[in-house]
């Protein structure tokens, strides 16, 4: 089936942009040399519904050495990199994804790449997942199973699997400690400000920001927000969370209260309606407002539009509301993920061992899911463990080994 994207002409830019970041994933670069001389995956089929960026192009590539066919579409309409899309066509892998799509054509790529009926799926938000538990049943007939990449599709999972719907074994990568230790931390923490900075061309320094959320997403963006000179303020809605912000050294308060004093809010909750009307009519003259969870609704757009006078594009990814007091307010990527929407996504290195944990998910599949049960799994301990140690050997550390005497001493007082 022939590849939907913007322009083939681009694939020379994003080959580059493939190629640059291979350079910073030497955990991803040994992965994909083994898989290459095993061949592990001939013969199959994945598919990968991942934001459509260069570390997501170069790990459908490591999959592709390893003998599969790989099927590559976007995770949202604002996240696809066009030129990275047309390197990848150029490189022999199919694709179907462009970037600001309209939710149509969206789910038309979703529905052409399970046209291909996978073996395997790599989802990153669950709506492979949801199209292949309703419309989509039919490119069911081969699939093994799949893995997720980030937090609100595990909560999808785990949903379906409470509700004894879940059809096929899922594995929760979000899950594992060299995915979410990492890459929701520090990954998060430095491309949401990467996206917020490039965007506005502002300062942080000085600045009240407001974090909504305290998960490890949550913890990332607060801290960097610290180390850029910021007044970090935490939403909570659960109080272990909150006490750990505090202890981190942050205010906690409740949105109301915080909206009050927020120059810059950014949503990190995995919810819906975190920011909605009554904190709009309180908020500051050029408060900035963006979202870092999957899904556009953190951040209530519609009730935003409903409170302003006059509605503007006032700079590329920057939408501005004027409010009937003359107040202005402005939103970011329309409310989609910053770092993505209006960024390159997480750093190289840090994807290095989230795509690692992928890659391992999906040979992990082939070998044991016909025998996994239909839930929703974590990857075994020592696979977290092979990862860390490739990336400790790859940045020149090493470690200390218990003693023999040491082992049985600890195996006594345990």
């Amino acid at each position: 089936m022939q590849s939907l994207i913007k322009d083939i002409n681009l694939a020379s830019e994003g080959r580059k942009k493939i190629e640059w970041v291979s350079n910073f994933m030497p955990t991803l670069n040994t992965l994909g040399d083994e898989l290459e001389k095993s061949q592990t995956f001939k013969g199959k089929t994945i598919v990968v519904s991942v934001h459509l960026e260069a570390k997501t192009a170069y790990l459908a590539t490591v999959l592709k050495r390893g003998g599969a066919d790989v099927i590559v579409t976007g995770s949202n309409p604002l996240s696809t990199q066009d030129d990275v899309a047309a390197g990848l066509v150029d490189m022999g892998i199919t694709v179907y994804a462009c970037y600001n799509c309209t939710d149509e054509e969206y789910f038309n790529f979703l529905h052409k790449a399970l046209d291909h009926k996978p073996h395997i799926i790599i989802d990153d938000g669950g709506d492979l997942v949801n199209l292949l538990h309703t419309t989509r049943q039919d490119a069911k007939e081969r699939l093994i199973g799949g893995s997720e990449e980030t937090t609100t599709g595990v909560h999808r999972l785990y949903a379906l699997e409470h509700a004894e719907k879940l059809t096929f074994p899922m594995i929760a990568v979000n899950d594992s400690y060299c995915k979410y230790l990492f890459d929701n931390r520090y990954g998060t923490g430095q491309s949401v400000w990467d996206g917020i900075m490039r965007t506005t061309n502002l300062t942080v320094t000085g600045k009240n920001v407001v974090v909504a959320g305290y998960g490890w997403c949550g913890k990332g963006v607060a801290m960097r927000a610290k180390g850029l000179g910021a007044h970090v303020y935490v939403t909570e809605v659960d109080s272990i969370k909150a006490v750990e912000a505090v202890f981190d050294g942050f205010k906690v308060l409740p949105m109301i209260e915080a909206a009050k004093i927020g120059d810059i809010f950014c949503t990190v909750t995995g919810c819906k309606d975190v920011i909605v009307k009554e904190h709009f009519e309180v908020m500051k003259d050029k408060a900035i407002m963006c979202n870092a969870g999957h899904f556009d609704c953190e951040v209530n757009a519609v009730d935003l539009e409903a409170l302003a006078v006059s509605h503007e594009r006032v700079r590329q990814n920057i939408e501005g509301y004027t409010m009937a007091d003359g107040r202005k307010l402005y939103l970011l990527a329309e409310g989609r993920l910053v770092n993505l929407a209006a960024g390159d996504g997480h750093p190289a290195e840090i994807m290095d061992l989230s795509f690692a944990m992928q890659a391992l998910a999906a040979e992990y599949l082939l070998k044991h899911g016909k025998t996994m049960d239909v839930k929703v799994h974590v990857l075994p301990h020592e696979l977290d463990t092979r990862i860390a140690d490739l990336k400790l050997k790859s940045m020149g550390y090493d470690l200390d080994a218990l003693t023999q005497d040491q082992i049985d001493y600890l195996t006594k007082v345990n």
